[in-house]
């Protein structure tokens, strides 16, 4: 029997984007042909798709991890590489995808809503790309950029025009198997319905679904019972429908005690309270119960609810109460087609914006932090193992006015200036006019100290003992 699944853990990766390749043109009686590097491929992303096939999270509950495709390198011949295959998850319509603080990042509902939960890694330039009048044949390539990694929260809220209300055995899911095709689990034990039940339901000219979701309990609120899995399913719904036992053998129970019940739980769950309401009196087909039914329906529609007793084995009363379910629904809608959308201000960047900002270390005297996305983004695209790359990375960060940032906070030659993960001794000096030189190296950086981040050195020493031709490209 499968199994149903609402809420889960999910950890994406979205794909590395791939290497640009270094590389020069050789042909015979051609010795200098030019850079003809072609640039890595992007990495894949995960995407979160809504499908209307799809009812559980059962997949991702056992598959919690999840990974998009890596970009490929790029080749010589100026051949770009792949780009990495996007990994595309179908969720059931309804799915909530937070974060594991409980920030809301998208409610998906309706079909082919979607949300890209990680997105993959840019691909490095090749040097074809990056050749220039004072670079003409450079002697590297930017590297590729790590995809996103992300841990989401994916909670299923059904999405239903009508939610039925009720105590464990109270008839509900009697009801929706008599007004819709819906086939649930019926039985006369407590807490038979686990899991939420949707059924389609015609009334006239409308069409609306109903869903019969697991009984709610006193403390349910709190989380009782089955309690918070039972209220996330009725966030949605339009119209609720309070399903009252009129035949319960229970001591201490009656259809108006079990109404305050139901009522205070809602209250306490919250967001519920403009929902129009009915009450059902359930199984009159009893003496009993027909004789409770006409006793307490005053006191019942005196808070001006609409009443109507049925019973689901002789089916009386049920098509005076569909009817009255499709005309409460049309009545929600017509409300929330009136609702004005809220309005989107777009707010641009100014023009004079610089997309960085200098701050002092906390952590290092007198050292500095460079922050923002394209800074960044530069560093994890460059090769420190490559002295010209570095050079490359000091002219970007000059012509986006880091370095005169940086004096105008009061940087001195030789402080420690960190930029994401990278912290480097930090000379003006390797903004210097470019001379051009041997491949691979950068005259401006014999005068100053190189990056003295660890993975520097490391990175040199793995691409040298590396097999993978395109490490060493």
């Amino acid at each position: 029997m499968a199994s149903f699944v609402d809420r889960v853990l999910l950890h994406v990766a979205a794909g590395n984007g791939g290497h640009g390749c270094a590389s020069v043109h050789r042909e015979k009686f051609k010795p200098l042909g030019g850079p003809d590097g072609g640039d890595g491929g992007h990495g894949g992303d995960v995407v979160l798709v809504v499908d209307p096939g799809v009812h559980t999270l059962l997949d991702f509950h056992h598959h919690p991890h999840q990974t998009a495709g890596s970009g490929r390198p790029g080749q010589g011949s100026n051949r770009s590489g792949a780009a990495g295959a996007s990994l595309r998850l179908v969720v059931p319509d309804g799915t909530v995808v937070s974060s594991p603080d409980g920030r809301v990042l998208a409610d998906l509902t309706g079909p082919a809503a979607s949300y890209v939960a990680a997105r993959g890694g840019r691909g490095g330039l090749g040097n074809a790309a990056l050749a220039s009048t004072k670079r003409k044949a450079p002697g590297f390539a930017l590297l590729g950029e790590p995809g996103e990694q992300a841990d989401v929260v994916l909670e299923l809220k059904s999405v239903a025009d009508v939610g039925l209300v009720g105590f464990p055995s109270a008839g509900k899911s009697s009801l929706i198997s008599v007004l819709s095709a819906a086939r649930p689990k019926i039985a006369d034990y407590p807490f038979t319905t686990l899991i939420p039940n949707l059924g389609v339901v015609r009334a006239g000219d409308t069409v609306f679904t109903m869903a019969d979701v697991p009984g709610l309990i006193p403390g349910a609120s709190q989380g009782r019972g089955l309690g918070l899995e039972f209220l996330r399913h009725i966030e949605r719904c339009a119209v609720l429908v309070h399903v009252v036992d009129c035949a319960t053998l229970e001591p201490g129970r009656d259809p108006l005690s079990d109404l305050d019940a139901l009522e205070h739980e809602l209250a306490e769950y919250g967001a519920l309270a403009d929902r129009p309401r009915l009450v059902v009196l359930n199984k009159v087909d009893v003496r009993e119960a027909r004789e409770l039914a006409e006793l307490v329906r005053p006191d019942l529609e005196e808070r001006g609810l609409p009443v109507f007793a049925v019973s689901a084995v002789s089916r009386e009363g049920l098509q005076a109460l569909t009817y009255a379910l499709g005309a409460a629904v049309e009545q929600a809608r017509i409300a929330a087609a009136e609702v004005i959308p809220p309005r989107i201000v777009l707010q641009p960047s100014a023009v004079d914006e610089v997309g960085f900002r200098v701050l002092a270390d906390e952590e290092q005297d007198g050292g500095y932090v460079v922050l923002g996305d394209r800074p960044e983004r530069w560093i994890r695209q460059t090769d420190f193992g490559n002295d010209e790359a570095v050079g490359y990375l000091a002219d970007r960060l000059a012509r986006l006015g880091v370095e005169q940032a940086l004096a105008e906070a009061g940087a001195q030659p030789g402080c420690p200036v960190t930029i994401g993960s990278v912290t480097f001794d930090w000379h003006p000096s390797a903004a210097m006019e470019l001379v051009p030189g041997h491949r691979g190296s950068d005259s401006r950086l014999e005068s100053t100290s190189r990056p003295r981040a660890d993975e520097r050195l490391a990175a040199k020493r793995a691409r040298r003992q590396s097999s993978d031709p395109d490490d060493l490209a």
